[in-house]
Order: C-alpha cells, then sequence, then structure tokens
C-alpha cells in the first residue's frame, strides 16, 4: 500500500510539471503567433474571438498582461455584443488589477458586475470592485460592494470574505459602530463556524489598532474560550498573543508573563518565538529556548556565494534570503509555480523586468530566471527595494513578496502599535500569513545555525 501511495505521488508529480513545462510552451507559441498576427505597423490584427480569449489568458496565466489586455480590448473594440465579452471585462479587470492600476480596473468590474450579474464573471466583477475600491481609498464604497454581493449571492463563492471584508473596510473608513454592528451580524449568519471567528478576530485587530486594550483583552478571552480556530485565518497562538499584549498594555504584567509563558515555542511556532522574545524582557532575560533540535541538513547554505554576494552588496542579509529562498523553492533552480514564478526565489516575470536593468540583465528573458545567479540577483535587488519601503520589517517584507506591496504596505498602516505579532495578525490572505510563518520560522533557525556569513556555528 505504501509503494501504491508513492507511485501515485510520483505521477501527481510528474503531471504537475508537465502542465508547468506545457505552461512554458504555450507562452512561445503564443508569441510566435502574435508576431505573425501583426500588420506592417505592428497592429495586433483581429482574430476569432475565441482566439483572442485563448492568447490572452495564456498570457494572463503566465502574467504578461499589457499582452493580455491587447487581445481583450481588441474584443471590447471589434466583439463588443458577443457572449464572451465577459471573458474580456474580466480579464482586462484582473490584469489591470495585478499591475496595481486600481482605479482603472474598477470600470471593467463595475460594467461586469452590471450585465452580466447571472454569471460567475459578474460575482468576480463585484466581488473584486469592492477590492479595488478597498485599494484606492474608497473604504465605505468598498464595503457597499461587499454588503450587496451578500445579499445578491448569499451562496456565493466568497460569501464569507464579502462579509468579513465589510468589516475591515468599516473599520478603514472610520465607521466603527457599523464595523461592531457588522461583526454581529456575521456571528449570527455563521455561529460556530470559521467565518464567525474571523469576525471576531476582526474586531479585536480593531480594538487594538484604536488602543482598547480593555475589550481587546476581553475579545481575546472570548475567542479562547470559544477555541473555534479550525480553518479560521487565526490560531490559539496568535490569541493568546494579542491577549497577553493586550495585558501587558494595561500594566497588567504578571497576567501577561502567565500568557505569554503558556505559548509554547516548539521553534516552528511564530508566536512561540514572539513570546520568548517577549518573555526575556519582561523577566531580566531570561530566555526560553525552543523545544526542537535543528539539522543543517534541513537548512542547507544552497548557492552560498551567489547569496553572500548580492545580499552583502544590497545589505541584506543572507540568512534572511536563504529562508525565502528554502519557502519559495526548497533551492530548486527549475520550479515553476502555477502562477508564474520561477526559479530559486520564484520570480513573476512582471516584476523580474522592473530591477533588471539595476540588477545588470538589460536584456532579460523569462526563461533566464530559471538561471540560479540571475534569480538570486533579481531576487536581491527586489528584497532591497521591500526593506526600504517598509522600513526593515521582515514580517512586512515577507508578506509584500508573497502577497503584493500594496496590500502589505496597508496591513501595515493598520498595525498600532508597530509590534511583529500584530502586523502579523493583520495579514489578509491565509497564504500570505501562513507564508510570513515559515519565512521568519525559518530565518529564526538560520540565524540560530550560521553567522551572517553563512559559516556554521
Amino acid at each position: 500500500m505504501k509503494n501504491l501511495i508513492i507511485f501515485v505521488l510520483i505521477v501527481m508529480l510528474c503531471s504537475f510539471v508537465a502542465v508547468l513545462a506545457q505552461s512554458d510552451a504555450d507562452l512561445r507559441l503564443v508569441t510566435e503567433k502574435d508576431k505573425a498576427s501583426r500588420d506592417a505597423a505592428g497592429k495586433l490584427m483581429t482574430l476569432p474571438v475565441g482566439e483572442h480569449v485563448s492568447r490572452g489568458f495564456t498570457y494572463m496565466d503566465n502574467r504578461h498582461f499589457p499582452e493580455a489586455r491587447e487581445h481583450f480590448q481588441k474584443m471590447l473594440d471589434i466583439y463588443p455584443t458577443d457572449p464572451l465579452i465577459q471573458r474580456a471585462l474580466f480579464g482586462m479587470g484582473r490584469a489591470l488589477m495585478w499591475e496595481r492600476q486600481y482605479a482603472k480596473a474598477i470600470p471593467y468590474f463595475d460594467r461586469l458586475a452590471r450585465e452580466f450579474p447571472a454569471s460567475k464573471d459578474g460575482r468576480e466583477g463585484l466581488y473584486f470592485q469592492a477590492s479595488c475600491e478597498v485599494r484606492v481609498g474608497n473604504n465605505a464604497e468598498a464595503a457597499r460592494h461587499w454588503q450587496k454581493y451578500t445579499v445578491m449571492y448569499p451562496q456565493g463563492e466568497r460569501i464569507d470574505g464579502s462579509y468579513v471584508n465589510s468589516i475591515d473596510a468599516l473599520r478603514e473608513a472610520g465607521l466603527d459602530a457599523e464595523a461592531t454592528a457588522w461583526v454581529e451580524k456575521v456571528r449570527e449568519r455563521f455561529r460556530g463556524q470559521p467565518t464567525e471567528t474571523n469576525a471576531l478576530q476582526a474586531r479585536l485587530r480593531m480594538e487594538i489598532n484604536r488602543g482598547k486594550w480593555a475589550d481587546a483583552e476581553a475579545t481575546a478571552a472570548l475567542m479562547q474560550a470559544q477555541a473555534k480556530f479550525s480553518g479560521s485565518m487565526t490560531s490559539l497562538d496568535e490569541i493568546k498573543y494579542l491577549r497577553a499584549l493586550a495585558l501587558e498594555k494595561q500594566k497588567k504584567k504578571t497576567e501577561a508573563i502567565a500568557m505569554y509563558s503558556s505559548i509554547t515555542d516548539t521553534g516552528s511556532s511564530y508566536y512561540g518565538g514572539l513570546a520568548s522574545d517577549k518573555l526575556a524582557s519582561l523577566t531580566s532575560g531570561v530566555k526560553r529556548t525552543a523545544a526542537t533540535a535543528r539539522r543543517t541538513d534541513d537548512y542547507p547554505a544552497a548557492y552560498r556565494e551567489d547569496v553572500l554576494r548580492e545580499s552583502k552588496k544590497r545589505k541584506l542579509d543572507p540568512r534572511f534570503i536563504m529562508s525565502i529562498m528554502k519557502v519559495e523553492s526548497s533551492f530548486r533552480p527549475g520550479v515553476k509555480s502555477p502562477s508564474a514564478a520561477r526559479g530559486l526565489l520564484q520570480l513573476v516575470y512582471d516584476t523580474a523586468v522592473k530591477y533588471n536593468k539595476k540588477a545588470g540583465f538589460p536584456n532579460l528573458q523569462p526563461d533566464d530566471l530559471y538561471t540560479p545567479s540571475i534569480n538570486i540577483a533579481l531576487g536581491c535587488e527586489y528584497i532591497a527595494d521591500l526593506k526600504t519601503q517598509f522600513g526593515g520589517l521582515n514580517e512586512a517584507i515577507a508578506a509584500s513578496y508573497n502577497g503584493g506591496e500594496d496590500n502589505a504596505a496597508r496591513w501595515l498602516s493598520h498595525t498600532n502599535p508597530k509590534d511583529p505579532g500584530i502586523f502579523a495578525s493583520e495579514v489578509g490572505f491565509a497564504e500570505t500569513k501562513n507564508y510570513v510563518f515559515k519565512v521568519m520560522t525559518y530565518y529564526r533557525v538560520y540565524r540560530d545555525l550560521y553567522d551572517e556569513n553563512l559559516v556554521k556555528r
């Protein structure tokens, strides 16, 4: 039976690799087709509507957004009444959103939601319209659209997110009373479910942000008593940490120490590590030791020379680069993700071309990202930029690397006071939050095992 499982896993892995290889092949094919589909002036010729859809989404899948938009715009210009026009509207909106052109994306999502409300594209249009509104600061309008989603699509694919996002949007709009009322509405609708926990966590974050420490302690105590964390955006360790912080802010030192002490430091617990640091500062420097053994075999200094050269050049800690590389690719240079991220540091092409000239690669091609030295140089250039943007807060750098700069900036703006554990609690994407935990946990281990020159201690 064990051998059968291993065989199935190998087959699945091979199939996955084959799909990613096909994605690269599809991109090269579409690029060549587009070269042949241009007139003497270089303008894209009109193709059958299905061909524009196919090529547009091939570019989208590989994050070549300007090329994708060219096909979708052609559809909007030439085939305005075709049933597939909703695909063009969705593609234009998402491409612009990925390019951080949120204001330009909103009209496409708005039209999509109005003209195709019965389709999945229409539902997605309404949801992403709200997402773009938040990113341009129209928080009350965003809340209105997410609330509209809950009414129009009570069984929609994004119903949970629409409810909880409404709370955060109202909070960002300064409408605390409405946000609190919406928390209770969510709790009533999703009693005992992960979405109720997420709503309570949103209230806890708002109370912390406003400095309402007694209220924050009470909300954290309620969540701890309910203990409904499975499938939610938070955890018992996170809630204990935030409760301990609220106790500390109320000058309840003994209770705060007891709460921090209840968070086990296993070595793989992000909040366990933060709690150990807090205890050291509150108890005259007596620091807990993580209850785990680490092997350098599991944390290699792979591509050491390249990492040292490029990180030192930009005043980065090479151990932080190693931590990101371990999470991103497990040190495999030929890896490509479903979102078209390539190589050791899993760079997407549209990000790489922002830094290629500064890093010394003016003629960069997508496949160059599989070359370790190029990937590491570009990745370090990108991370150095993020370090400047986020004031050196490694949690924010990691969150931005995975979840996007605008999102990380928004989460950081909510972080008051500027505590790394509070920032981590504000991260709004489950994938990004887990990513931050992994990177920071690995970084802690790398600092234990290696010095700043990646020499074993």
